[in-house]
């Protein structure tokens, strides 16, 4: 098991990025929030590895820190949740939100990411939050609970205009901007449609 790479970062975009170490070139799928730490490209950075191996597909999945690691491995240990799922999870929401959202038994945020069920979210709940007090890891008061004003298709319009190559600032004011002229009643085709004129 590759445990990290710590290498040059040669390609870098929001799903996915490359580190050359000792002349290897090493593809990894990130999470939008391990995009946001990474360093220009040219510069030396340590990505913490999961090696995903099955009949049909080896894929190397990388991580900012060991705490996002972890989380990313306590779900995909969840039934009914891969590990492109997971990345998901992470990427609409940081490891920190989501962990207030599982020990707050909130249902709604982790039902408002995309590709989990009403069913789904209740399952990653019951057999995460227990997980998680544990390792004493504790909900807090001080913390926001985050996805219950949060608006899914906003989440899902941003993730897909910053995989298209917009920066995250330009495209979240874009996107408030539309949503305040249009109202929360549009969908997530129409929102990026407009974003993108």
């Amino acid at each position: 098991m590759i445990a990290y790479i710590t290498g040059k970062l040669t390609h870098k975009e929001p799903t996915s990025a490359i580190l050359e170490a000792s002349g290897v070139g090493y593809e990894m799928h990130i999470s939008l929030y391990t995009s946001t730490v990474l360093p220009a490209i040219g510069e030396n950075f340590k990505l913490y590895t999961y090696q995903h191996i099955r009949e049909d597909i080896q894929a190397l999945y990388g991580f900012a820190d060991t705490d996002e690691k972890t989380l990313f491995l306590d779900l995909i240990g969840v039934s009914g949740i891969g590990p492109n799922t997971a990345l998901t999870m992470l990427s609409t929401m940081a490891p920190v939100e989501l962990r207030q959202a599982i020990l707050m038994e909130n249902v709604k945020a982790v039902q408002g990411i995309k590709g989990i069920g009403g069913k789904t979210a209740q399952r990653l709940i019951l057999e995460l939050r227990d997980k998680m007090k544990k390792a004493g890891i504790m909900a807090q008061a001080n913390v926001p609970n985050y996805r219950l004003s949060a608006n899914p298709v906003r989440d899902e319009a941003l993730a897909a205009l910053i995989t298209l190559g917009i920066a995250k600032p330009v495209a979240e004011k874009s996107l408030d901007t539309i949503l305040k002229q249009q109202g929360d009643d549009v969908s997530v085709e129409q929102l990026i449609r407009l974003a993108l004129r």
